[in-house]
C-alpha cells in the first residue's frame, strides 16, 4: 500500500500549481508527536476507496465574529454559532444575513469561560432542543452549566424555553472552562469539563469538573455509569474535544495538557489519572500511574512541548478519498489542524499536520454538506468560520 506520505507530497507540488487559498500539510511522526508534530514521515492513509491525493481548499465562511468557539445544525441545515463573549447565533436567512441571536443575560465571559460548547438534538424537528455550556452567575456563585434551548422548529427563529440541565460545574477565574457537548452513537449527550484550576476536582467523585460526563435529556445520569453518577470518567485536566466516528461508533477525547502531553483518550470508563494536588501542581503526570496504577492510559501523546489541542471531529465520506475516517483535532497554541489516522480498535498509527497559515484553530466539524468548518477565535480579538474542502486527484 502506499503511504500517505507520497499523497501528501504530491498535494504540495500540486497545490502549488493551483488556488492560493488551498492549504496542504506535511505529514508528521507516527504515534507519540514528541516534539510537536514536526514534519517527518507519515504512515499509510485511512480507509477509504481508491488512492488518492488529498489537498485542502480553506476559504473563509462567515466573517466579522467575536472569538467563535463552536458550530452546528439544525436539520434544514440553518447554521448556529456560539461566540464566548455570550451569544448564541442562528443564521435563519444563511450565512451572509444578520443572524437571530441569544444573548443570556446572567452569562459570564471571562478568561476561558463564557458562551462555549454547542450540540443540535438528532430529534430537534420533533422537540426543539439545542444544548449550550456557558459560564453563568444566576445561581449562589458562578458556575459552568449545561443550557437546553428550546428554539422554535424548524427554522430556530424563536426562543420557546430555556431549561439549565447541569449546573454546578466548577468555575474559579474562568480558566479551564471546558464544556464540550456531544450525542454519541447510544443517544445519551456526552459532555467534557475542565478542572477549572482546582487540584482536588479531577479525583473527587462528587465533582463534575475534570470528568467526561454521560447523561439525557435532562441532564440525568444515563444507564450505566458508574455508580449511577453523572459522570462516566474522571481524572481529566481540560477536555475541549469530543468525537465520535459513525462507522465503527469509535468514540475519543482531545485534552490539554500542562507543559507536556495534550491527549487524545477513548471514551471508556474509568480513571484516567490526573490529580494536580497539593494546590494546583502541575508538574505532576498527565496519566499519574505511579498513583493509580491502573489508570487509563492515552491512545496518543504531545510530549513536550504541547499543542494545546481543541476542539475535535472524525472526517468521514468518499469525497475525502484516503482520509474517510480520520479525526482532525484544532490546534490553538500550536495554530493548525492535527489529523490522525485511528484504527478501529482505537491505535493512532499515523498524525500530521495540516492548515498552518490561519492562525488559533478552535472548533472543527463536519456539517451536512460533507465539508469541514473550522472556527476560528482569532487570537486576542475578531474570528472567522472557515470552510475545508478537499480537492481530491487519482493516483499518479
Amino acid at each position: 500500500m502506499v503511504g500517505l506520505r507520497f499523497f501528501l507530497v504530491c498535494a504540495c507540488f500540486l497545490a502549488a500549481c493551483g488556488e492560493s487559498t488551498s492549504s496542504t500539510g506535511t505529514a508528521g511522526a507516527g504515534g507519540m508527536a514528541g516534539t510537536g508534530g514536526s514534519s517527518g514521515t507519515g504512515g499509510d492513509a485511512g480507509a477509504g476507496g481508491g488512492r488518492t491525493l488529498v489537498d485542502l481548499s480553506v476559504t473563509p465562511f462567515i466573517s466579522g465574529l467575536d472569538k467563535p468557539w463552536d458550530i452546528a445544525w439544525l436539520p434544514n441545515e440553518t447554521v448556529l454559532v456560539t461566540e464566548r463573549p455570550g451569544r448564541l447565533n442562528v443564521y435563519i436567512d444563511g450565512v451572509g444575513s444578520a443572524p437571530f441571536t441569544i444573548a443570556p443575560t446572567d452569562l459570564v465571559a471571562n478568561g476561558e469561560g463564557g458562551m462555549m460548547g454547542l450540540e443540535v438534538d438528532p430529534d430537534f424537528a420533533s422537540n426543539g432542543y439545542v444544548y449550550v455550556c456557558m459560564a453563568s452567575d444566576a445561581g449562589p456563585a458562578t458556575d459552568v452549566r449545561l443550557v437546553r434551548y428550546e428554539l422554535q422548529t424548524p427554522n430556530g427563529d424563536d426562543l420557546v424555553e430555556r431549561t439549565d440541565i447541569v449546573t454546578g460545574m466548577p468555575y474559579s477565574t474562568g480558566r479551564h472552562s471546558g464544556c464540550r457537548p456531544r450525542f454519541g452513537p447510544d443517544g445519551y449527550l456526552w459532555v467534557g469539563t475542565g478542572d477549572a484550576a482546582i487540584g482536588t476536582t479531577p479525583q473527587d467523585d462528587g465533582s463534575l469538573g475534570g470528568k467526561v460526563l454521560r447523561i439525557d435529556r435532562s441532564g440525568n445520569a444515563a444507564p450505566g455509569n458508574p455508580d449511577g453518577r453523572r459522570w462516566f470518567s474522571k481524572g481529566h485536566r481540560n477536555i475541549q474535544g469530543m468525537a465520535f466516528r459513525s462507522s465503527d461508533d469509535l468514540g475519543v477525547s482531545a485534552e490539554h495538557g500542562p507543559s507536556v502531553d495534550d491527549e487524545i483518550n477513548l471514551l471508556v470508563a474509568g480513571n484516567f489519572g490526573w490529580d494536580p494536588v497539593p494546590g494546583y501542581t502541575e508538574s505532576v503526570p498527565m496519566t499519574d500511574l505511579a498513583a493509580f496504577p491502573d489508570a487509563i492510559e492515552a491512545i496518543w501523546s504531545s510530549g513536550s512541548p504541547t499543542l494545546a489541542l481543541s476542539g475535535a471531529t472524525f472526517i468521514e465520506g468518499s469525497n475525502w478519498g484516503d482520509w474517510d475516517g480520520v479525526l482532525a483535532v484544532a490546534t490553538l497554541r500550536a495554530t493548525h489542524l492535527h489529523v490522525y489516522t485511528v484504527s478501529a480498535g482505537g491505535e493512532v498509527t499515523d498524525d500530521f499536520r495540516v492548515i498552518e497559515d490561519r492562525g488559533r484553530l478552535r472548533s472543527p466539524r463536519q456539517g451536512p454538506d460533507g465539508l469541514l468548518y473550522i472556527t476560528d477565535d482569532g487570537g486576542g480579538s475578531g474570528g472567522e468560520v472557515l470552510q475545508v474542502s478537499p480537492v481530491l486527484s487519482p493516483e499518479l
